[in-house]
């Protein structure tokens, strides 16, 4: 039995300026608790919904805080430029006055991941999805990053760290854990990404979760616990189970292509 079932895919994780990285994954909330909790925020009598970009109050007026505006062009597709009131901040000016640590809510925004992870170390709540982020080579986005600028392979990963991230450390495996399916995730990835990516798809399992990946890629195939390969050739002429077991059990198929490419990737890795 599972508790759910999720297809992790290269989709955009949202569609409008609204969406970012740091609202995706979950930890904003957090951020915008801290920002409440200063003294400048509580002597104006101010709570956590005043540092929300998605509703009133404290965001800039002149872009809704989505930190950009939209051009109408007559006959061409709209055209989003910064916003020219913020500056890109997605906040009003009094909302920006309020520091903490001597950074406002905006600057926060414009924050990298490796940037933020170093600035709230002190905040486990916090610091734990950006330490994921970084673990999956995200350590370069902004945590204001307009969802819609993100390419599919940020997209997912960024998804993988979601679900990660509802993971506590040191945590019992789950009895009911869920099932995540995953087409081709190392498509368009860098060799260290990659390995990136195996060792996120391992803490998944570890968990108590399972992994269903569709892949090519032979050091994904390495890594698994079990390989079901279908062919034996492509399109009308594959389609059925050739062999199915663990990777050595796959590379000793003489039936099996995948197997064949298996062995070698595995014997040379073995003489490196």
């Amino acid at each position: 039995m599972v508790e759910r079932v999720l297809e992790v895919d290269q989709t955009p994780i949202g569609k409008t300026p609204r969406s970012c990285p740091a609202t995706y994954v979950g930890f904003w909330d957090a951020i915008r608790r801290v920002f409440a909790g200063t003294t400048e925020a509580g002597i104006r009598g101010w709570t956590a919904s005043r540092f929300s970009f998605n509703t009133t109050g404290g965001r800039c007026t002149a872009c809704d805080g989505q930190g950009v505006r939209t051009v109408e062009m007559n006959f061409l597709p709209d055209v989003k430029v910064l916003c020219d009131v913020c500056r890109g901040a997605r906040f009003d000016a009094e909302t920006l006055a309020v520091r903490w640590k001597e950074k406002s809510i905006g600057d926060v925004l414009a924050m990298s991941v490796d940037e933020a992870e170093e600035f709230f170390r002190s905040h486990p709540s916090i610091h734990h999805p950006l330490a994921l982020l970084q673990e999956v080579g995200l350590g370069y986005l902004t945590l204001g990053q307009q969802s819609p600028t993100l390419s599919g392979g940020e997209a997912q990963r960024i998804k993988l760290v979601s679900e990660l991230a509802r993971i506590r450390p040191g945590a019992v495996p789950a009895t009911r854990g869920s099932f995540y399916i995953l087409d081709e995730p190392t498509v368009g990835l860098h060799m260290a990404d990659v390995e990136r990516l195996i060792a996120v798809l391992h803490r998944l399992a570890d968990a108590g979760n399972t992994v269903l990946v569709v892949e090519h890629n032979l050091d994904v195939i390495a890594q698994a616990d079990w390989v079901v390969d279908l062919g034996p050739e492509a399109g009308p002429e594959g389609g059925r189970v050739v062999v199915c077991g663990a990777p050595s059990r796959i590379a000793g198929h003489r039936g099996s292509r995948t197997g064949a490419e298996l062995a070698k990737f595995l014997e040379e890795r073995h003489a490196a």
